[in-house]
């Protein structure tokens, strides 16, 4: 780990490019991108898919130590992409925008790449193709995490049920590093669903905002001591998961590092 102070920050746009250089790869060999989207949630903000992953990657970086790279965030929607302030980019677009910023952090001189994913539906394979694409072409490692499925073992551990889009472990999340973005004035049932099984029924947009895994479990509650202790078990989860795929990587010789840039060859 780099000790305190040495550096001025870990977000990469906040460092000059002399700091930079000396870091990467040196000192530094990881870096985690947030991505997300900007979609309707329920009583929270719609931005809830670009702030978890960012709120994240901030946690897990003096842990990993690693820099944070700038949002990705708008991406590939879904079936809220009718709900008013909710962006949907097509994937055409998404994906060389994508494979270009993963190209950058490659060329810059990342070994391992952590894709700290705050979106579902097909963004989700999207980033994957897109992972597997870029570690071939720049032998670079790229992990791409879904911290909601990821660490779904956090959201029964916790709350002793499922979850849910925009359900009760999504706003816990908010509720313990953003509460000011969490309405509970706006809150109804009448914005929850149950997802439908597969090969049911699909509606666009979808006819409510909050979209819960199992039916009757999940449902939006505001338990402040259940939203902090959330919050750490997925830090926790999240931080475990990208630290023992790295030792992994690690262990097995993979991409080992190159000399940096700046070295002669």
């Amino acid at each position: 780990m780099l000790p305190c102070g040495a550096q001025s920050s870990r977000e990469m746009q906040e460092l000059n490019w002399r700091e930079f250089a000396e870091l990467v790869p040196a000192r530094i060999q990881t870096v985690l991108l947030p991505t997300g989207t900007i979609e309707a949630h329920g009583v929270i903000h719609n931005g809830a898919d670009n702030t978890a992953p960012v709120d994240l990657a901030r946690a897990m970086a003096p842990r990993l130590n690693a820099l944070v790279a700038p949002l990705i965030p708008y991406g590939v929607t879904g079936s809220l992409d009718g709900y008013p302030g909710t962006f949907q980019i097509s994937e055409s677009a998404y994906r060389p925008f994508v494979a270009d910023v993963l190209r950058g952090l490659a060329r810059n001189g990342f070994r391992n790449i952590i894709v700290v994913n705050g979106h579902g539906g097909p963004q989700t394979a999207i980033l994957n193709d897109l992972a597997e694409q870029a570690s071939r072409e720049h032998r670079v490692r790229v992990l791409v995490i879904n911290w909601w499925s990821a660490c779904s073992e956090a959201t029964f551990r916790v709350f002793g049920e499922d979850g849910g889009h925009a359900g009760w472990n999504e706003t816990a999340f908010t509720q313990a590093v953003r509460p000011q973005l969490v309405r509970r004035d706006l809150f109804s049932k009448d914005l929850e669903m149950p997802r439908p099984a597969a090969g049911t029924w699909a509606a666009f947009p979808f006819p409510a905002p909050v979209i819960l895994y199992q039916a009757g479990q999940g449902s939006v509650r505001f338990d402040e001591a259940k939203a902090k202790e959330y919050f750490l078990a997925v830090v926790d989860c999240m931080t475990n998961l990208a630290e023992g795929t790295i030792q992994r990587w690690d262990r097995m010789n993979l991409y080992p590092a190159a000399a940096s840039p700046a070295s002669p060859r």
